[in-house]
């Protein structure tokens, strides 16, 4: 896992459905509630904590790749006491189809697992806030502060750890094969062909390609499974639409389907 010392994200609204003239209001509290659950601490300087995300019924939030039709969830450190880094671990996201758009997020309730490298022996500090969009008929952007001291005590959390077995596979955890990755120019950046041995992940399989760079943007990738093997393509198209070198390494591929998501990360030449 790589640990990054500053978090950064563009919170981009995305397609937003129009109100209509009868349209009903919602306030904030009405339809999300976030807190942080403070966690326990473990081996090699890491503590494992998390975010938990209750939604009103009927509505729906984001994963980190949300699709066309959703908006990206994104948390930012603003004060960090004792720490040197964070990731999120992911659980599994549903897919969702409204009005011709897809999505990818979670409804209901999500814990999501936020692993810190620490740097004191003692308890640590955050503030930060969490930005993210809560959708049923109309979506509406949300920003909460979160913030609170991450203990140094080792007594697991039950829920944060069903959270983390929910998170996709590595390859080697599913068992899956060679990814090939295939580039090819088009006008605006390139065109890449993914192939990769990947057993079946269940019902209404989809995979989602993304860049490490969230200032590059890759388009929604049409998928087929033709036997052991699933078949994506995407385009990926930098910022400022001039020569592009694409590095395989920067592409994360991720098959999600309705029994389990397997991520893969180390696609070769095709």
């Amino acid at each position: 896992m790589t640990f990054f010392a500053r978090t950064f994200g563009a919170f981009a609204l995305g397609l937003m459905s129009a109100l209509p003239a009868s349209a009903q209001f919602f306030s904030a509290d009405e339809v999300v509630q976030v807190s942080l659950l403070p966690g326990y601490r473990m081996s090699d300087d890491r503590h494992m904590a998390a975010i938990r995300i209750d939604l009103a019924p009927g509505w729906k939030t984001y994963w980190r790749a949300p699709g066309e039709g959703g908006v990206p969830t994104v948390l930012r450190l603003t004060d960090a006491d004792g720490i040197a880094g964070m990731a999120i671990h992911w659980p599994r996201p549903q897919v969702f189809f409204t009005n011709g758009l897809r999505s990818l997020g979670y409804e209901g309730s999500v814990i999501l697992p936020v692993e810190f490298a620490i740097n004191t022996n003692g308890t640590a500090q955050i503030a930060g806030r969490l930005d993210l969009g809560v959708c049923q008929d109309v979506c509406m952007p949300i920003t909460v502060d979160l913030g609170g001291v991450l203990p140094a005590s080792t007594a697991r959390d039950g829920a944060i750890a069903a959270a983390l077995s929910d998170r996709p596979f590595t390859a080697a955890e599913a068992g899956a094969g060679a990814v090939t990755c295939a580039i090819e120019p088009i006008s605006d950046g390139l065109r890449v062909t993914v192939r990769a041995q990947v057993p079946a992940t269940g019902n209404d399989e989809t995979v989602v390609v993304e860049h490490r760079d969230p200032m590059v943007w890759v388009s929604e990738a049409t998928s087929e499974r033709q036997g052991g093997q699933v078949v994506a393509v995407a385009d990926v198209v930098p910022a400022d639409q001039g020569p592009f070198a694409l590095n395989r390494s920067d592409l994360r591929i991720t098959v999600i389907g309705s029994r389990m998501a397997v991520e893969l990360n180390n696609c070769t030449g095709g």
